[in-house]
């Protein structure tokens, strides 16, 4: 079962929820691996879902990137969480597809960096089958359109976490996102003027079914990585 992996899609759930959800799997597979070293008999696990209005803080950011306090919070319906994963601060909303892969690197590579930049190598297959030209920065991670002149925008965010080489947290890919949401933060920590964000959305005109994006990545994800789906069990119930 090394390289077989479920596929748990959530649809739009509370940020808790979530985070409670994914560390309820990840901890179960660091559980496995300390009780049965060398196991593969538990799979891997890609969580996608949405969010309702959310901004999350990496265990590297500034809270100071949010630009609005708790009542400005409220006016929106957004909340906010300080989280432990790498980077800065993110916004997550309805509209975005968020993915979260809790795999077992131990059986796939022990490398983080090329790990990330699979994450990336996901999303820009996604967006090419879209017409979309997908790219990276080489000092940021994350996916972006037109990096290397002054019209850069962001459309993928990604901050991870390792514990014992089993992955937590993921991706933000805007899709039909409310962009006006990062306008009350420094997205990423990034304060360069030419340099926004974007979605597929803005960028083709016109609004992209949720679940054909779903079916679109996870395809990408699955070949980058090296998984075959499996049927989703109560292993982690």
């Amino acid at each position: 079962m090394s390289n077989r992996i479920e596929i748990h899609d959530l649809g739009q759930i509370d940020y808790q929820e979530a985070w409670d959800y994914q560390t309820k799997i990840h901890n179960r597979l660091i559980s496995e691996k300390r009780s049965q070293p060398g196991s593969a008999d538990f799979p891997h696990v890609l969580i996608l879902c949405e969010h309702p209005h959310v901004y999350t803080l990496g265990k590297s950011g500034e809270e100071s990137h949010l630009k609005i306090n708790e009542q400005g919070l409220g006016q929106i319906q957004a909340s906010f969480y300080k989280i432990n994963r790498g980077g800065d601060i993110t916004y997550h909303g309805p509209g975005q597809l968020v993915a979260y892969p809790i795999l077992d690197l131990d059986r796939i590579f022990n490398d983080v960096h090329r790990y990330v930049r699979g994450l990336e190598e996901s999303v820009i297959l996604t967006l090419a089958e879209y017409g979309i030209l997908g790219d990276r920065l080489p000092e940021y991670t994350g996916v972006w359109l037109d990096p290397d002149n002054d019209r850069a925008r962001k459309i993928c965010a990604i901050g991870v976490h390792l514990s014992r080489w089993v992955s937590l947290h993921g991706l933000a890919l805007n899709v039909n996102t409310n962009l006006n949401y990062f306008n009350h933060i420094i997205p990423c920590g990034i304060q360069e003027e030419n340099k926004t964000v974007t979605s597929i959305q803005k960028e083709l005109g016109i609004v992209v079914e949720m679940a054909e994006i779903k079916q679109i990545f996870t395809s990408h994800f699955l070949h980058t990585f090296g998984l075959e789906k499996t049927t989703k069990s109560k292993i982690f119930e």
